[in-house]
């Protein structure tokens, strides 16, 4: 039996093989589509600081007993506001102000995960993701959490794309440039969460990022941007979830490196953008001017 085969076999026989790339597959969709708004408006840094700053409200909701999903949006949000406020009333900027609240964030979340040694909790899993262990309750806050976002991207598709290429047109037009700013921010929360058990809070930005910008080196236009990220995304975590199920190696890992690869490959590739494409074609044109 070979490897596709065995895998095949496996996912068919194992419901919880099925929910996890159920799961993995949804958050390739999730993170490619919000990725792409966060790379156009250079955002990067900001999804990871909110991917890391989630830690902490994910401690607080097991310590008092309600689901992770609520602590991790509200720190989440708040980490948002608060870089906003430190930005706009100190002479700290944008990507300073990320550096000192993310970590910081992030610190105290290690602390917190610290401190409950000895009581039986142990929240070491939230940090890199175990994909395999998703339950069928996260199932449904991963596809509810897809669907909601996709909904409201495809609602206010049009606020996005004009501030984000081009912010001054969208405040002359009426846009409230700094609410859709900040939905973006709650969006990226939303994904963050949902993607925590199958990649994890160190990897989630990989996914928030990588998916994007392969499919940035291949178009110009966004809607196509759009649907080859989510394609991408979706490629990344059925290999990723292949290599884990086949080679027995960390799942939330296998899905990041999956999606690199083929970020690599675009890269070199790309048909207009790609580095080897543009040699050879650096190379026939020296040798037309050459024969001309």
């Amino acid at each position: 039996m070979t490897n596709i085969s065995f895998f095949i076999d496996q996912v068919m026989r194992y419901p919880y093989l099925q929910q996890a790339l159920l799961a993995a597959v949804l958050v390739g969709i999730i993170c490619g589509v919000i990725g792409c708004f966060i790379i156009l408006r250079g955002m990067a840094l900001m999804g990871d600081a909110i991917s890391h700053a989630v830690l902490p409200g994910v401690v607080v909701s097991y310590m008092i007993g309600i689901n992770f999903f609520f602590g991790a949006v509200l720190t989440g949000v708040l980490t948002a506001l608060a870089i906003g406020y430190v930005s706009q009333n100190s002479r700290i900027k944008d990507d300073s102000a990320i550096g000192i609240l993310f970590t910081a964030a992030f610190a105290l979340g290690i602390v917190m995960i610290t401190g409950l040694r000895g009581t039986g909790v142990d929240l070491w899993h939230i940090l890199f993701g175990n994909v395999l262990a998703v339950s069928r309750t996260d199932l449904w806050v991963t596809a509810g959490i897809g669907f909601f976002v996709i909904l409201l991207i495809v609602i206010f598709y049009r606020p996005l794309l004009i501030s984000t290429f081009d912010p001054v047109m969208a405040k002359a037009t009426g846009i409230p440039v700094r609410f859709i700013h900040y939905l973006l921010m709650l969006l990226l929360s939303l994904v963050t969460v949902a993607s925590l058990k199958s990649v994890g809070i160190v990897l989630v930005v990989a996914m928030l990022i990588t998916p994007g910008a392969t499919a940035y080196l291949l178009t110009d236009r966004l809607p196509v941007m759009l649907s080859l990220s989510a394609v991408f995304g979706v490629i990344s975590a059925i290999v990723g979830i292949y290599f884990s199920v086949i080679y027995d190696v960390a799942s939330g890992a296998s899905i990041v490196l999956a999606a690199s690869v083929l970020f690599g490959l675009a890269f070199f590739f790309a048909p207009k953008q790609g580095v080897v494409t543009k040699y050879i074609k650096q190379r026939r044109y020296k040798k037309a001017s050459r024969a001309s």
